[in-house]
């Protein structure tokens, strides 16, 4: 994928299976973000295949993104409307109609507290603001769920909350990709970790044993990767 005479990928290859989580990680323009809009049809590669679900998103977007949730650095939502409001009005939008009870139980899954459940959105914080949207990926049931950046800017609790949603959600037959600076986050949740440079993945390390990742080695890689990019 190339911008005017800019590449920014370069022979990247990626799959995500059902019910696993992988993370990308890399420095400022490694490519991250321009593999979420590829994945979300916003842009075309200029060579190769991507396809989500078996779908085209360049080809067929709006077939792609209906099997697909994007939950966004920083989420959108309504601050004139409560949390409830907001998430009856976006599943409306992709033809789900949850009743109040199954809307409620996402957001106690969330971590929401209930006393925000029936607040405006101006009132809240990043972290509150993000459980409102996965309680509303939790409540779509699309096979696929893409993630930029979802731990920036939470505190310790908000992040542990959110990576034991993200454990649920796997659980349940979705393949989830993330792109992040977060590796603790990635440690804590993944079940692969591929490190990007310069458009392509220049090494992947899987979860092993009990133990999973051996977070200094991988610290002091990725601290090195990053130097370098």
């Amino acid at each position: 994928m190339s911008y005017g005479s800019h590449r920014v990928l370069d022979g990247l290859s990626i799959a995500v299976p059902a019910g696993s989580i992988t993370a990308l990680l890399g420095g400022n323009g490694a490519g991250k973000s321009t593999t979420l809009s590829l994945l979300l049809g916003f842009v075309r590669p200029n060579d190769g295949r991507v396809t989500v679900c078996g779908v085209d998103p360049g080809v067929e977007p709006d077939h792609a993104r209906g099997r697909t949730a994007y939950l966004p650095e920083n989420v959108a939502l309504y601050d004139h409307l409560t949390a409830v409001e907001n998430a009856s009005y976006l599943l409306a939008l992709s033809g789900n109609r949850p009743s109040r009870a199954a809307i409620l139980d996402a957001f106690a899954a969330a971590g929401l507290q209930e006393r925000a459940w029936d607040a405006r959105l101006s009132g809240f914080s990043k972290g509150m603001r993000q459980k409102v949207a996965i309680a509303v990926a939790w409540l779509r049931e699309v096979p696929v769920l893409l993630l930029d950046e979802p731990t920036s800017g939470l505190d310790p609790q908000a992040t542990a909350d959110f990576n034991a949603l993200l454990h649920a959600i796997r659980v349940r037959n979705t393949a989830v990709l993330m792109v992040t600076h977060d590796l603790l986050s990635a440690v804590d949740v993944a079940d692969r970790i591929g490190f990007l440079e310069r458009g392509r993945i220049v090494e992947e390390v899987a979860a092993t044993g009990t133990e999973r990742f051996d977070i200094r080695a991988l610290r002091a890689r990725f601290g090195e990767r990053a130097r370098a990019a």
